[in-house]
């Protein structure tokens, strides 16, 4: 599977960059500049480019750029991305005085995502950080995946089933990204309440 990561020169991006080059993924890391793409391409033993570049025969496009630039570089690469499935991994959260809080009361950062685009839109992740990525082992928790579209969920699942030590779990309809996002600012807050590292696994599923 061809992986285009936008946003590959972030945190996340990197150690998802690195681990699936370690998982035997074609992957490729985009920047908006060539240059600083290809620098992180480099550095990571993968492809490196611009954001346009790397788009060019991908499988799966993994939007990771940070989530207040989610929707507008989305529609910069409108045209770039086509029809080629995208997995949306951001989370809209807000800091504030009292704690992390979710950013959006109704419609999910990955819902108005599927409106900007004509690509299938898939969104998971959430609960899976740069941290784990880059651990030795594989994390121990399960990853979530929802979408309205299979083009985009089918990939997204086998990719998610790869990065973890649990499960990739169907999560459902693409609205469902709403309490996976959400869930995001549980974590953060369960973290830092406790200064642990909090990831998700569900109980109780058959044949799981």
């Amino acid at each position: 599977m061809k992986v285009a990561i936008l946003g590959g020169t972030g945190a996340f991006g990197r150690a998802l960059a690195a681990r699936l080059r370690d998982l035997d993924f074609d992957v490729a890391v985009g920047s908006r500049e060539h240059q600083r793409g290809w620098e992180r391409g480099v550095e990571l033993g993968v492809r490196g480019g611009s954001n346009e570049e790397i788009l060019e025969g991908a499988d799966l496009v993994i939007l990771a750029v940070k989530s207040n630039a989610t929707i507008d570089t989305a529609r910069e690469l409108n045209v770039a991305i086509g029809t080629t499935p995208v997995l949306c991994v951001a989370s809209d959260v807000v800091f504030t005085e009292h704690g992390i809080l979710p950013a959006r009361d109704e419609r999910s950062l990955a819902e108005e995502l599927a409106e900007t685009i004509e690509a299938p839109v898939a969104s998971g992740l959430q609960s899976v950080s740069a941290i784990d990525l880059a651990a030795n082992e594989l994390p121990d928790q399960d990853a979530l995946i929802c979408g309205d579209d299979p083009r985009a969920k089918e990939p997204a699942l086998e990719l998610a089933g790869r990065l973890v030590g649990g499960r990739a779990l169907d999560a459902g309809p693409l609205a469902n990204s709403r309490a996976l996002e959400a869930m995001t600012a549980v974590i953060l807050n369960v973290n830092k309440q406790y200064r642990a590292h909090a990831g998700l696994k569900l109980t109780g599923i058959p044949g799981k």
